[in-house]
């Protein structure tokens, strides 16, 4: 089994995706007949701290895992211009193709109907999408996540006041961010919760500074966010005016000061839940949960404060979400 990558997409730009190579290695995809060949698509980096960092761990436990039973590569920071190409060039190569993040969904309910004959897997698209023939949705519920985040960032404000950033605005993440409000208001009813504030991308630290910096400048003290990258953006603001904010989706180090807790969104766990559906045949296409409600798991909240207050509103939020006894946006 073998990893490939690439940390440049210089070879679609220059259209050697026409001449039989991808940003993920070689035409061959080097499986033998009982291997199941595996592409997984991850627009953004590796080394992000969040969502395709997560993900690429899961690919590794795959690896360990399965050994050559799953052939399986990758690709990373791909620009959108190029994610049509990039997964068809996945679909050519592999029996299975895994796509992280809803900012692929128009470009894989493209692809995936040219290979009838591949299985797709989009992770994080939209809840209400219909799963074509061949297309599965897995929802990582990240609304679920926000909800304890919000209770959180509520229950640790001191200036009662708390915001959130989002990256690109699609409804997973709009949806999430009223999840964080309603969290929010859920342990402290008195909080005012500012209009959340989507950058335009996941990966820009730069933007996602300039808009934790706004926030904590209209009194936020305690921010939500899911942004990857742009969390470097965010720690260098709330570091800069001496203010907090959830990290995640993987835990970080609660010895620093900045962060109040971390969501954790294993999306890894639900590339290994592709793979192993496939490999014993119960793989269908249809709406798949993970998270907090589900048995699948792969969504929780670690807190880095030991005050009552807050270690309350975090499980009290979590039981009224396992409960469904509220409205999560």
């Amino acid at each position: 089994m073998k990893i490939t990558t690439a940390k440049t997409l210089s070879l679609v730009a220059t259209g050697m995706l026409a001449l039989g190579l991808t940003a993920c290695g070689t035409s061959d995809s080097g499986s033998s007949d009982d291997t199941l060949s595996v592409g997984v698509f991850l627009p953004g980096s590796i080394n992000d701290t969040g969502f395709m960092e997560s993900g690429y761990a899961g690919i590794e436990r795959i690896r360990a895992e399965y050994g050559d039973k799953v052939d399986i590569s990758f690709v990373e920071q791909v620009a959108a211009a190029d994610y049509q190409q990039t997964l068809q060039r996945f679909a050519s190569q592999n029996e299975l193709v895994i796509s992280v993040g809803g900012q692929t969904d128009s470009d894989l309910r493209a692809v995936a109907p040219q290979f009838p004959d591949v299985t797709f897997v989009e992770i994080g698209g939209p809840a209400d999408a219909e799963p074509l023939p061949n297309l599965a949705y897995y929802d990582p519920q990240q609304a679920e996540a926000e909800f304890l985040s919000g209770a959180v960032a509520a229950s640790s404000s001191k200036s009662g006041t708390v915001g959130f950033i989002g990256g690109v605005e699609l409804p997973a993440i709009v949806n999430a961010a009223g999840a964080f409000g309603n969290g929010a208001r859920f342990v402290r009813p008195d909080v005012k919760v500012l209009a959340p504030q989507y950058v335009g991308d996941f990966n820009d630290p730069a933007k996602a500074k300039q808009a934790a910096g706004a926030a904590y400048a209209s009194g936020a003290d305690v921010l939500g966010q899911i942004v990857n990258l742009g969390k470097q953006g965010i720690e260098q603001a709330a570091k800069g005016s001496g203010n907090r904010f959830n990290g995640g989706p993987i835990p970080g180090d609660c010895a620093n000061p900045v962060y109040a807790g971390f969501v954790r969104t294993d999306i890894g766990t639900e590339i290994e839940y592709a793979v192993s559906s496939v490999l014993d045949g119960t793989w269908t296409a249809a709406q798949v949960p993970f998270g907090i409600t589900s048995d699948k798991g792969g969504t929780d909240f670690i807190v880095c404060s030991t005050d009552p207050t807050v270690t309350d509103a975090l499980s009290k939020a979590k039981d009224a979400v396992i409960a469904d006894s509220v409205e999560l946006y």
